[in-house]
């Protein structure tokens, strides 16, 4: 091949080369160059033949522009070495080339990723369409409905949860009504008949919240069903991919009317209930084609969340939804919508099969409760799919015992008067005896159902507080009746102190004016305090009545309670059940554990599906021993009440416990409730009397006032005794003095003023609030049963008395 010559130099033959036209060696105008010798001749190429130059064979490296797209990615930053020739790329186009070329590759890589998309799902269906069966109604009402086994804590049987749809019939399209198939399309699809087995647009977008992290739903109707029947509720993209295609093939085999009977029939509304004609008898004890719209509406909105069936503030949520989606379709008129009104379901415990009686049938609703918890983490409508077996808290010895000491001390005695009494086991939380009342589930539970002032067993969260801000059981205190705070205080009766009184004898005599003083006085605790120290215990912060949370311990709109907390009055308003635990927390040395019910779940395999871990947490302080103290001097306190008050254990077993009773309004001499709450080291028992109308006299078979040491006090003790026989005896352990531990004798001087007058000791800051003066006017419906009879809030008896201080007996307060 020629090698061309480098640049500047001359072809032989060529202008001005040798032998060229313009006088090159021997070429005209220029003389002749002299001859060379042998040897320093020059070198020269062979004259060019007049041929078409060939291109030269590209290089690896030699590319065109046309050949950018195949050689992508080959030497790109080595260009300038291969076009020295071209000008050089400023950084400006060196950086719009690049972009250019990364763009470039990433609609490539979109183009293949879509691609994959569309097709890969396609794919995915058409692989799994053959090989997935979606659940036959049939098949799914026969394994729904079964009966759950409840065991007392020793395995021996309690009996049995059955059904309200146990045994049913499924129902045909044509059975059911438009009203109710058109309620539950508004609650869950409303577009159930335009969509073939599922909600496009809505997967696309439950897909994408859960792909970046979130939680969302998307099922349509068809989708539900093969989520319920299946069991499977995973919130992953797996599970849902299966559902589709199972809807999808469902769709492709049966109509929109199969589907939704199917649904109809097999859905869970709650409540117990599987299918919406047992949901009409559990809800309104009616059939279903007598239901209204609007109960249609309620119960069609439960099959979202049907473990809240309870919740009236979420029912009423949920009724109004699927009202408006109603309206929304023309299903319901205009005219219906606006003279809506909320269809009250009745009670859950007059609808539920009566499988078991008496205080039992409260404990199952309890266990039922449990289950549909957070805490247990299972659902009543899975537990009865499966079929479990649930061990309970429940022990049948001190359950007859709760049952004896009821029957026995209420013999005889007014029949409107209405108790309940609750066994705890400080050590676990365990809840080891339970009776509500002697109604079952056709009354109310008066345990944990009703919320009653708590009178002077209110005292010990006083003393709580009390200790907290460093004074001590010997500090004493001015005793005798005078204004506090603005509000004049009196006590029972007369005292043994003489003016001055230790809060340890204080408490054993239950005197008003010391603890109204330690709580409202110059130098009190002030109320927010006490209630705080009555929560840490292990009174709630809200409870559940009559389907509502209601807050507890607190004051008008929210606020502080009043000084009436003080002696268990006005704001000191707690459910019986709440006590027994509270004061299993002083029993448990200042540690609190929350009351229980189930302690195992277990499949029909023997798998266990739940079992109950405890959870023990330091209750007044986060060191757990300055917690135990304050727990330990409060029983020092506690302990010389039941013999005190001619109700001490038997056999000299060690006890510790608080009466208490609210003074009936515009008197003096009449109670409307009354307390006996105590325990031991293996067990915490609350006991309280009343009546569904709350502001009335209790008395008893002979005609008196009953006071806590009376029939509260008499079953306690009866109770503890049968409950406890057999049982070694435990002793309380010493306490840890704290602040001024033991009152000065009575022929020493005073080692400190009155509380009203003096700091407290370990020069630790006085906690103080400004005190609130005791309400003129009664809460609402003070102490009434809720449901049964209560007052018009409207109207107060006597607004000049209703917020005074209550006193009681010796030893009641």
């Amino acid at each position: 091949m020629p090698i061309a010559p480098p640049p500047g130099a001359r072809r032989p033959g060529g202008p001005a080369g040798p032998g060229g036209p313009q006088g090159g060696p021997g070429g005209p105008g220029r003389p002749a160059m002299p001859p060379r010798k042998p040897g320093e001749d020059r070198t020269t190429q062979m004259p060019p033949v007049n041929r078409p130059t060939q291109r030269e064979p590209e290089l690896i490296t030699h590319r065109e522009p046309d050949d950018e797209f195949l050689m992508a990615g080959v030497h790109d930053d080595d260009d300038d070495e291969y076009y020295d020739d071209e000008p050089e790329l400023t950084e400006e186009e060196e950086r719009r080339l690049r972009k250019k070329k990364i763009w470039k590759r990433i609609r490539i890589a979109a183009f293949v990723s879509i691609g994959l998309m569309i097709l890969g799902p396609v794919i995915a269906i058409a692989v799994a369409y053959p090989l997935v069966e979606w659940p036959r109604p049939n098949d799914i009402a026969a394994s729904q409905d079964k009966t759950i086994t409840l065991l007392y804590s020793d395995g021996t049987e309690m009996g049995k949860i059955t059904s309200p749809g146990e045994n049913r019939t499924l129902l045909t399209y044509e059975e059911l009504p438009d009203t109710v198939k058109q309620a539950v399309m508004a609650a869950e699809d409303a577009n159930f008949y335009d969509n073939p087995g599922f909600d496009a647009k809505a997967i696309v977008r439950a897909v994408w919240i859960q792909a970046t992290g979130g939680s969302s739903g998307g099922s349509g109707l068809t989708q539900q069903y093969i989520k319920k029947a299946t069991g499977q509720e995973d919130a992953t993209l797996t599970r849902k991919f299966k559902e589709l295609v199972k809807a999808f093939k469902m769709s492709n085999e049966s109509d929109h009317n199969t589907i939704l009977t199917a649904y109809m029939n097999t859905v869970y509304f709650g409540r117990g209930a599987n299918g919406m004609k047992a949901a009409a008898q559990v809800y309104y004890n009616k059939p279903m084609a007598e239901l209204t719209p609007s109960e249609a509406a309620l119960i069609a909105g439960m099959i979202q969340t049907p473990s809240w069936s309870e919740d009236q503030e979420y029912a009423k949520k949920r009724w109004e939804f699927v009202m408006n989606q109603m309206l929304q379709k023309k299903w319901i008129s205009q005219a219906d919508y606006d003279a809506r009104q909320f269809p009250q379901p009745l009670p859950f415990e007059q609808t539920q099969p009566a499988s078991l009686e008496g205080p039992l049938a409260r404990v199952s609703q309890q266990v039922q409760n449990e289950i549909d918890s957070e805490l247990v983490g299972l659902t009543m409508e899975k537990a009865q799919k499966v079929g479990v077996t649930v061990t309970t808290t429940i022990d049948p010895k001190m359950q007859q015992a709760a049952l004896d000491a009821v029957n026995s001390v209420m013999a005889g005695q007014d029949p409107e008067l209405r108790t309940s009494l609750s066994a705890i086991e400080p050590q676990s939380g365990a809840v080891r005896a339970y009776y509500p009342g002697k109604d079952g589930l056709k009354g109310i539970d008066y345990a944990k159902g009703t919320i009653q002032e708590a009178g002077s067993s209110f005292k010990p969260f006083d003393l709580v507080a009390d200790l907290k801000r460093g004074k001590g059981i010997g500090d004493t205190y001015d005793s005798t009746p005078r204004t506090i705070a603005g509000q004049p205080v009196r006590n029972a009766s007369s005292t043994t102190c003489g003016k001055e009184c230790s809060v340890k004898q204080a408490m054993k005599e239950s005197l008003n004016t010391v603890f109204y003083d330690m709580v409202a006085g110059p130098q009190g605790t002030g109320t927010v305090a006490v209630a705080e120290a009555a929560h840490q215990a292990g009174i709630p912060k809200t409870v559940r009545i009559e389907g509502q949370d209601r807050a507890t311990l607190v004051g008008e709109g929210g606020g502080k309670p009043n000084a009436g907390i003080a002696i268990g009055a006005d704001n000191a308003q707690v459910r019986p059940f709440d006590m027994a635990s509270a004061y299993a927390t002083f029993a448990a040395r200042g540690v609190y554990r929350a009351p229980f019910f189930v302690t195992k779940v277990v499949g029909p395999t023997g798998d266990v599906l739940y079992q109950h871990v405890d959870q023990p947490v330091p209750a007044f302080d986060p060191v757990e021993t300055k917690s135990r103290d304050i727990a330990d001097n409060v029983t020092e306190t506690l302990k010389e009440i039941p013999a005190f008050s001619k109700i001490g254990c038997a056999g000299n077993r060690e006890c510790a416990g608080k009466t208490g009773t609210h003074e009936l309004a515009d008197s003096l001499n009449e109670n409307s409730k009354a307390w006996m709450v105590g325990y031991t080291p293996q067990l915490s028992a609350s006991v309280w009397v009343g009546k569904d109308k709350g502001n009335v006299a209790i008395r008893n078979k002979e005609g008196k006032a009953i006071f806590g040491s009376g029939l509260p006090g008499q079953m306690w003790k009866k109770f503890m005794d049968g409950a406890l026989a057999g049982v070694a005896k435990e002793s309380f352990p010493k306490p840890v003095p704290l602040g001024n531990f033991n009152p000065p004798r009575k022929s020493d001087p005073p080692s400190a003023p009155p509380s009203s007058n003096s700091q407290p000791s370990n020069n630790q800051p006085t906690l103080t609030s400004e005190p609130t003066k005791p309400s003129q006017t009664k809460p609402p419906n003070p102490g009434c049963i809720p449901g049964l009879n209560c007052p018009d809030p409207s109207i107060d008896p006597d607004p000049s008395t209703s917020g005074r201080p209550r006193g009681g007996s010796p030893g009641d307060g």
